[in-house]
């Protein structure tokens, strides 16, 4: 078996449910450091973070490779085909709780870093490793703190690389440029509970909110941003009533969100938010969290890097896109970096029966490789 692969099955083997690394990022410092790697444990809370370095020439630009050791839960075991924790290869793809999302990169970056600094150890300036336990979580120990604790430092990321997996049907068919914001809320209407028979004696929370929904719902809150889609607002959630269909509650409670593009920040959209439910509820409260801003990556010696290393690969320029969910990357832009996200094929994350192609994860650490070479050889 290829080194790749070896490490990748040792990852998944250790069963690092978030935030727990397992023992993951030991595990990755002890051949990082065999390899000349300055490596850094930063622990916040029960959440590990791994900063790895490599210093090629000092004062030139940094890249980094950011990723996460931690995996969501797998679910029914007995719903899986094999142990979402003992790797095991069918039919040419590897099964395992991580394989795609994101152990397979995790792995393939260690692997490229050893190949790059031995290969070029007077580079032009820093590559790094940054891991967290903390992505598939609740992001507050991880990346975020990391990033908190680089700015009171001053430490420069110039490039971000994120491994997540974002390719849709083969190896590098997209790069991914930039993330939407993610916004929640939560909604609190009060009422005052009663028999249905006699609604003058109550007030009821569902009737008052549900004018104020309706407007969420159906406002068209911009036309998108450049490359952005159009923000969105989901409700997800509604909850009220004892269970009786003769009690008008005492208190609603709506769990909503938002994926927003670089239009709006956080605030401006907590109050517009806020001023539609205030016209139509009398006692309310809502409770916000902000997930991370929008983030975008111009063109530039990365972007430009990531495209022709992808065009190679795949034999046709990539898919550059905004889309998807959120990743750690939301918080290293923020400190001034230019941040992609390449990885590998996603159709299986977070399912029973988690895969990668083993031809893809091969392919991986040459991929990783060639854009650090790009870059800082």
């Amino acid at each position: 078996m290829s080194d790749v692969l070896d490490l990748t099955r040792a990852l998944i083997e250790q069963p690092s449910l978030t935030p727990d690394d397992a023992g993951c990022q030991a595990l990755i410092a002890t051949r990082l450091e065999a390899a000349g790697f300055a490596c850094e444990s930063m622990r916040f809370g029960d959440v590990d973070n791994l900063w790895a370095v490599h210093v090629g020439k000092p004062g030139g630009p940094t890249l980094v490779l950011l990723g996460h050791t931690d995996v969501v839960p797998p679910g029914p075991v007995e719903a899986w085909a094999s142990d979402p924790f003992r790797p095991e290869i069918r039919d040419g793809l590897l099964f395992g709780r991580g394989a795609a999302d994101m152990k397979g990169s995790v792995a393939a970056f260690v692997v490229a870093l050893e190949r790059f600094v031995d290969a070029h150890p007077d580079h032009r300036g820093r590559v790094a490793l940054l891991l967290t336990s903390d992505e598939e979580g609740d992001a507050i120990d991880g990346v975020r703190r990391v990033a908190d604790a680089f700015r009171e430092r001053g430490e420069r990321i110039d490039w971000c690389i994120t491994g997540e997996p974002s390719s849709k049907a083969v190896l590098g068919d997209l790069l991914r440029v930039g993330r939407r914001g993610s916004l929640s809320a939560t909604l609190t209407v009060r009422g005052i509970q009663g028999h249905v028979a006699y609604p003058e004696k109550a007030r009821n929370p569902v009737h008052e909110a549900m004018p104020a929904l309706a407007e969420l719902a159906a406002r068209r809150w911009d036309e998108g941003y450049g490359t952005f889609p159009p923000t969105s607002l989901q409700i997800s959630n509604i909850l009220a009533g004892t269970g009786a269909n003769n009690v008008i509650p005492g208190e609603l409670q709506v769990l909503f969100n938002l994926r927003y593009n670089p239009h709006w920040d956080a605030a401006r959209l907590e109050r517009e938010c806020e001023a539609i439910v205030a016209r139509h509820c009398s006692d309310y409260m809502l409770a916000w969290h902000r997930s991370g801003e929008p983030f975008y990556t111009p063109e530039g010696e990365l972007r430009q890097a990531c495209r022709e290393v992808l065009a190679e690969f795949v034999g046709q320029a990539p898919e550059e896109s905004t889309g998807g969910g959120t990743s750690d990357a939301r918080f290293v832009a923020p400190l001034g970096a230019h941040c992609v996200e390449i990885g590998p094929v996603n159709a299986s994350i977070h399912k029973v029966d988690e895969h990668v192609r083993v031809a893809d994860l091969e392919r991986l650490p040459e991929l990783y490789l060639a854009l650090m070479r790009r870059l800082l050889a």
